[in-house]
């Protein structure tokens, strides 16, 4: 039996084995060989096409084939392998070009009648040589051996499309026949080989001889067409290898001439062949860029779908790849910023920007790696391209401004559109959203008589849901905001889907987004109705939602009585005799009335309704009786409408919005009594109102450098004083009840904050002082305490830099019938300047840096002498690093931190950082340097960190090759080491109140100077006004105490009016008080003293205008001599006339000196008392920063667990006390500058008996601490009791304890000037045992005269001063009898001798003759019970242990301190053992007469603040 030949590999076999004759056998009956099987690399081939060229099966598929000399896209017939062989063939041909740069022809024809495909191209041919190691000649290598190549030296870069020796021998493979033809000029051989049977047989190579310059070569071959399911090259197959040529073609470019059939192709370039797929219209998108040598790009536009034609190394990569990321991503990512800056909410990826793109690129790339053996995909990294292509900013700005970016805008239109969409409403039954009150007939046949009122907040719809108990709620719903809306015109997309006020708005109207609506009877009401407050933010708040409304469905504002709003009285007139309620709806209305009414404003009590909330529940049932009357409709007249919407909301319009507000004229309001409402009008009527105070709330005055809420906080430190550390939690309190501030109380504590911080980047002068945690630089300030844990005071420079006497010539501002703020205040230099400012309003934002004080005085005395200003730079103090101006700006400067480096160590030590760059933000950054990213390596190894809160210390670890790169882009660029301090957005409020924009800081200084200089003048016209008027008074009492003391002048049992009569007959000067003609304000605060106005006055004091009276004020008609009536009998003595003749002689004095003193020279001797000041505080500054570094050396010492390398400020040392018989200062709670007081006279001299003074008449008593008959001083604590000579003090008392009680009460002292609050002493910082037994002690002392003021303390005193039931109704009670027998219970300390033969100051009454017992006493004690003040949290028992020493056998006339806690009489008590902790005492006067006194509790009720 013949054996069977083995037939050729069949791709349609599975196993390779021919067909027997017999069933093939089971799986379980083959063999062994049978089962596993080797293959050649041929066979693998053959049986395993698809790892190779790709499928050989047919697909149907959309592609670009070229058909009648046009590029042609439509769906065709293909077989993959069969074109792949064909485009390897023809990329070996494009490859010689690289090979060699000569050749200039390529010939390719396809015969479909004869299976046949040629393929020519000139230039080098393949050498005609044979192959040393392999022994063949080298086309046979390459054309009929698998695995040979001349690309495989990845070493040299080539740029190619052979890769991986497969190429034409795949070609051969699947072809019956292969010819290859070569000529090689330099051999002068011509070679020709012909293969067959699937590169089974191969003939002997046919050798023969050539011209010497005649080097070409030509590939044959007839695809095998069984193989790939065909039986000729069907028409779809050679349309594909058609359009493959017309590539090649675009490929190479005009210097190869590439032809097909014998004719040529008709691209001779990129640019021809991209045009072949694009319309030739001029139309038509196409961006042509020939980057370099190896890229070409040309862009045009997709429908939503992203395309690209792209060629590697002439190899169509139909699938795109890297080379096409490459580029896309370049312009997807620059549309994507484009498209932001016109939409700038657009949630848009580079991604969706491809959909729109159609990029054609043509590149040369080196060695290149693609995902399989059919090259559809490039894969090598960008990184290993060999080259780059940065797409120029011109063809960048092209693509920008073609239509690639309307439709991609479009797109995102689209897309939030349906997104918006997702939250429509729609007209259906009830809704269940949360405070929602529905109307009854809502989504019903009824639902457009249906009314919605949107109330602002809760407060406000009790209000209207008082109203409806006269409505009903069948057509009327309510629902509550939540504060304001929000600004849909500049919101995101998903700001507005998340936002659930608008959602829930849409779905109780039922709006759809996007509908034009012309009627509402498709939505769920026909009304909407907005019930705000009748205040600024109540305007904004009307304003959002008619923005609202006009953004997204600006059809329903045009449909009448759609949108209306329902007003409210802001200030209601009630009659005290007549039974009437006038009502006013605008303040300029009121205001009006009230002018015009004069006098008889006194009849009406006002009230201020500045929210819904204010309103009862039956005032609101009376405003919905009247609903005609409060409902406004709004009205469209014009599209002039929607452009005033668009100019107040739109950030397009910023410039308009400017000219807008520069427009405003003063008193302009909206009539309520107008029953429509333009828009337009309410737009520059009422809304415009708003913005004007947005902008003043965000942008400073030139004048005083504060925005409104810090003037607020600066006039309540003033008006209190706040000398002594109180919270900043209550101070907050404090201000917000007498200043009229109407925000969120969080926002006032941080700008009380923001005052007294200190750190750098700050404040260069800090008006408050931060007593416990402010916030350092380590978060900027935000690392700050609560306001409940931390203190606050005014610094001594405060009141250096806003004088005192300057306040009599502000322009104090009223509101709600408070007299607050003023306008501004006016400084000696301009703070806005010294402490900088920023903020963002309505059409303005602003920037000012800080700059040096001493720079600012050196430029104001400079102008004050007639000598040129010099220019200044930014300055921060405790700034160690450099500002300097910038060299690309005119107007700008650089800030730079500090590092050094060490280059042994390849360390950075970072000593400072930029101003305002925050440590922890700079440690963050730090952290990301150190950390490895997909984009990024770390450039540091690691950093240590050496900060603490005042100072900047990291120390940089890095390596050799990262210093390195550092140096070269820049220690201080590459570390962001430097900050930018622009001056070209200081726009700052004049002093007219215009907004100005300032181009230097010398623009500033100059505008201040001339300011300034008319307001000295104009203080020294008030001081000699002020100074003539006290010396007429001085004269006036020296005259009428002559008159009464030589009887000339009578003035006991008369009536008042006829002596008045007498003292105009006898030449008196009339000085008649001031009466403020002001209506009752309900819940009004008093702001002037603090205390009613009575009829008399019981002060002798000089008496001056109060600044803060700012309403329209006339004298009071029977009060022109109460001057001189009302003065003390006591002060109708010789002594005292003498005294006030010599006070009258110092004011003549002081008014010639300020006469003959120009107010240049007030102005430069103010500012050499702040140039002090700054000096002193600099002194302090460095001694507590030598603490610091004294403290930190000292915990270095110790070593590692010595201590923490923090700073501690350093304690201050203890001021040094005054000797005994030196003059106390005055004390004056009005904050008035020190003035020049008289040494009191001598005292004559007295027996013991005139020592003792009597228990003071009744009715007479008041705490005070001054003798205001005499003008005399009170001696400190320890004089007056060692004056005193106290019996009972024991030898071994320890005289240190009188010396500390001083130091205890000194700190009470609250004085007004800032030399006077310099010279309080420190708190002395008690024991952990004396702390925990100190508590609160209460004093009432007496004093002579009715019309002295008291001492205020603060909250952290440890007295308080009580006043006595008898101030109040001024009737005086007579002295419980007490025994003297036995001391008040309580044991004290043992005290020493006081001194002796000091003799008190005259007209002063000591505390140990208050103490001392009344000889006369009854039988028992009467004791009433006193309610401790709720702000009196401490105690200390002085006067209790001050008390034990008191000698029975003391003065008579003494009274007696009781010790009463409850209405029982307090038996006497042992002395307790020393150490123990001591209970709670109130110490009060007791009376004899046992009469009731409503007002005993009022006295100890005052609020912390009070002005008394």
């Amino acid at each position: 039996m013949v054996t069977e030949k083995r037939q050729p590999l069949q791709s349609s076999t599975t196993d390779n084995i021919p067909p027997a004759t017999k069933p093939a056998a089971t799986k379980a009956g083959r063999t062994i060989e049978e089962t596993y099987q080797k293959k050649t690399q041929l066979e693998h081939i053959l049986l395993r096409p698809d790892t190779y060229i790709g499928s050989i099966e047919k697909h149907e598929q959309t592609l670009w084939v070229w058909e009648e000399e046009k590029m042609v896209k439509r769906c065709i017939s293909y077989v993959p392998g069969l074109y792949k062989i064909f485009d390897e063939i023809l990329v070996n041909a494009a490859d010689n070009k690289q090979r060699d740069p000569k050749m200039d022809c390529v010939k390719v024809t396809i015969d479909p009648d004869q299976n046949l495909i040629t393929v020519y191209n000139n230039g080098d041919g393949i050498p005609v040589e044979v192959h040393q190691e392999e022994g063949v000649y080298v086309p046979e290598m390459i054309f009929g051996h698998l695995l040979t190549s001349s690309n495989y030296d990845d070493s040299i870069k080539k740029t190619t499309g052979g890769r991986n020796g497969y190429g034409a021998k795949l070609a051969n493979i699947f072809s019956t026949e292969f010819t290859i033809e070569t000529a090689d000029g330099k051999r002068n051989r011509r070679y020709k080989q012909v293969f067959s049977n699937n590169m089974g047989k191969k003939s002997e190579p046919a050798i023969t001889k050539c011209k010497s310059g005649e080097n070409w070569t030509m590939v044959s071959f007839k695809p095998d067409l069984s193989k790939f399911g065909m039986e000729c090259l069907e028409p779809d197959v050679v349309a594909l290898m058609k359009k493959r040529v017309v590539d090649l073609a675009g490929c190479l470019g005009k210097t190869v001439k590439v032809e097909l059939d014998g004719k040529r192709v008709p691209p001779k370039t990129f640019e021809d062949y991209v045009k072949l797929y694009l319309q030739s219209s001029d139309e038509t998108l196409r961006i042509y860029e020939k980057v370099n040598e190896r890229w070409e790009i040309c862009v045009s536009m997709a429908d939503g779908h992203f395309e690209q034609v792209s060629f590697v190394n002439n190899i169509a990569t139909i699938k795109g790849g890297t080379h096409v990321d490459y580029i896309t991503n370049q312009i997807a990512n620059h549309l994507v910023a484009v498209v932001k800056k016109q939409n700038k909410h657009a949630n848009l990826k580079a991604h969706n920007v491809k959909n729109y793109l159609w990029v054609f690129v043509n590149s040369l790339i080196d060695n290149p790696a693609f995902d399989s053996q059919t090259k559809e995909t490039l894969t090598i990294k960008a990184s290993s391209f060999g080259s780059t292509c940065e797409l120029t900013p011109d063809f960048l700005k092209k693509v920008a401004k073609s239509d690639i970016v309307k439709k991609v805008v479009s797109w995102v239109q689209f897309k939030q559109n349906n997104d918006l969409k997702k939250t429509d409403g729609n007209k259906r039954g009830k809704l269940n959203i949360p405070k929602l009150e529905e109307a009854n007939f809502a989504a019903t046949n009824n639902s457009d008589h249906c009314t919605l009122i949107l109330t602002e907040g809760d407060s406000a719809k009790a209000l209207a849901m008082s109203g409806l108990s006269v409505v009903g709620q069948d057509y009327y719903g309510v629902f509550p905001l939540k504060g304001k809306l929000l600004n849909v015109r500049e919101a995101s997309p998903k700001q507005l889907q998340e936002n659930a006020e608008i959602q829930n708005i849409k779905k109780i109207l039922g709006l759809q987004h996007g509908k034009e609506y012309d009627s509402v009877k498709s939505l769920r009401y026909g009304h909407l109705m907005i019930m705000a407050d009748q205040d600024h933010d109540g305007s904004h708040i009307k304003g959002l939602l008619i923005n609202f409304l006009h953004s997204f469905w600006p059809s329903l504002l045009k449909i009448p009585e759609f949108l209306l709003e329902f007003i409210t009285p802001i200030v209601k007139a009630s009659n005290k005799k007549a039974n009437n309620v006038l009502s006013f709806y605008t303040m300029p209305e009121y205001n009006a009335w009230k002018d015009n009414l004069g006098r008889r404003a006194t009849n009406f009590k006002i009230k201020y309704y500045k929210g819904l909330g204010t309103s009862s529940g039956k005032e609101g049932a009376e405003y919905f009786a009247d609903l005609e009357k409060h409902k406004k409709d709004f009205v469209w007249f014009d599209d002039e409408d929607g452009e005033a919407i668009e100019l107040a909301f739109s950030k397009k319009k910023i410039e308009g919005r400017k000219i807008w507000l520069r427009r405003l004229e003063p008193g302009t309001y909206f009539d309520s009594k107008e029953k429509h409402i333009p828009y337009r009008d309410f737009i520059n009527k009422e809304l415009i109102l708003f913005s004007m105070a947005d902008l003043q709330r965000s942008i400073p005055s030139m004048v005083d450098g504060l925005k409104p809420g810090q003037r607020k906080i600066l006039f309540c430190a003033f008006k209190k004083p706040i000398y002594q550390e109180v919270k900043v939690a209550q101070f907050s309190g404090y201000v917000s009840e007498h200043s009229a501030y109407h925000h969120g109380e969080a926002s006032l504590v941080g700008t009380i904050i923001g005052m007294a911080q200190n750190f750098v980047g700050s404040n260069n002068v800090n008006l408050l002082y931060p007593s416990g945690q402010f916030g350092t630089r380590q978060m900027g300030g935000k690392d700050h305490a609560s306001g409940r844990y931390i203190y606050t005071k005014l610094t001594p420079v405060t009141r250096h830099i806003f004088h005192k006497s300057d306040e009599l010539l502000l322009n104090y501002l009223n509101e709600d019938g408070q007299s607050i703020e003023p306008t501004w205040y006016i400084p000696i230099i301009p703070m806005v300047l010294v402490n900088g400012s920023e903020g963002i309003g309505t059409g303005w934002s602003t920037f000012v840096p800080n700059y040096n004080p001493r720079d600012i005085i050196a430029n104001l005395k400079r102008l004050l002498n007639g000598e040129p200003m010099v220019p200044m730079d930014p300055w921060y103090k405790w700034f160690k690093g450099t500002i300097l101006k910038s060299t690309s700006k005119e107007t700008g400067y650089i800030s730079t931190g500090i590092v050094e480096e060490d280059e042994d160590e390849n360390t950075l030590t970072i000593t400072e950082l930029p101003v305002r760059k925050w440590t922890q933000e700079y440690k963050e950054f730090l952290e990301g340097a150190a950390l490895s990213a997909k984009d990024k390596e770390p450039f540091i190894e690691e950093y240590n960190a050496h900060n603490d809160d005042t100072t900047v210390n990291f120390q940089v670890i890095m390596t050799a090759d990262q210093m390195n790169k550092a140096k070269q882009e820049g220690l201080f660029k590459k570390f962001k080491l430097t900050t930018n301090l622009n001056t070209s957005n200081m726009h700052l409020f004049d002093a007219n109140g215009v907004i100005k924009k300032y181009d230097t800081p010398e623009q500033i200084v100059e505008d201040f100077y001339h300011l300034r200089l008319d307001f000295y003048e104009r203080r020294k016209a008030t001081l000699l006004h002020e100074l003539g008027k006290a010396s007429l008074q001085l004269e006036n009492k020296v005259r009428f105490i002559k008159g009464v003391v030589e009887g000339t002048l009578v003035v006991s049992n008369r009536k008042k009016a006829e002596l008045c009569a007498e003292l105009a007959t006898k030449g008196f000067t009339p000085l008649p008080k001031e009466a403020v003609l002001e209506a009752s304000i309900a819940g009004a605060v008093d702001h002037v003293d603090g205390r009613e106005e009575t009829d008399e006055e019981d002060s002798d004091e000089v008496e001056t205008e109060t600044p803060q009276v700012v309403a329209a004020s006339k004298t009071i008609p029977g009060t022109e001599y109460d001057y001189l009536l009302s003065m003390a009998i006591g002060s109708l003595t010789y002594e005292r006339m003498k005294q006030l003749w010599e006070e009258r002689d110092q004011k003549k004095a002081e008014f010639d000196e300020l006469t003959n003193t120009p107010s240049r020279c007030l102005w430069l001797r103010d500012l050499d008392n702040l140039t002090k000041q700054l000096d002193e505080q600099d002194k302090r500054d460095a001694k507590d920063e030598a603490e610091r570094k004294k403290q930190q050396d000292k915990a270095r010492a110790k070593g590692p667990g010595g201590g923490r390398n923090a700073r501690k400020p350093a304690r201050k040392p203890a001021a040094p006390r005054k000797p005994a018989a030196a003059k106390a200062e005055p004390m004056d709670v009005s904050g008035d500058s020190p003035g020049n007081v008289p040494a009191p006279a001598a005292p004559k001299g007295r027996g013991k008996a005139a020592a003792q003074k009597k228990a003071p008449a009744k009715g007479k008593a008041k705490p005070s601490l001054k003798d205001e008959d005499d003008e005399e001083e009170i001696p400190s604590l320890a004089e007056r009791m060692a004056r005193q000579n106290l019996n009972s003090v024991r030898e071994d008392v320890d005289n240190d304890e009188i010396v500390d009680l001083e130091d205890r009460l000194a700190r009470h002292n609250i004085e007004s000037s800032p030399d006077q609050s310099e010279v309080v002493p420190k708190k002395k910082q008690p024991t952990k045992r004396a702390a925990a037994g100190k508590k609160k002690a209460t004093i009432t002392e007496i004093s002579d005269d009715e019309d002295e003021d008291g001492l205020e303390l603060s909250d952290d005193s440890d007295f308080e001063v009580v006043k006595p039931p008898s101030e109040e109704k001024k009737k005086g009670r007579k002295p419980a009898a007490a025994k003297a027998t036995k001391p008040p219970t309580g044991a004290t300390k043992k005290r020493g001798p006081a001194k002796k033969n000091q003799q008190p100051a005259s007209g002063q009454k000591l505390i140990t003759d208050v103490l001392k017992p009344v000889a006369e006493t009854s039988p028992e004690k009467k004791v009433r019970k006193m309610r401790p003040s709720p702000f009196n949290k401490k105690s200390g028992s002085v006067l209790e242990r001050m008390s034990k020493n008191v000698d029975e056998d003391d003065d008579e006339d003494a009274e007696e301190m009781v010790v009463a806690e409850s209405s029982k009489v307090v038996a006497p008590a042992k002395a307790r053992p020393q150490r123990e902790n001591r209970r709670k005492m109130t110490y009060v006067l007791s009376d004899s007469e046992e009469e009731e006194d409503d007002d005993d509790d009022d006295a100890s009720e005052d609020s912390e603040f009070d002005d008394e």
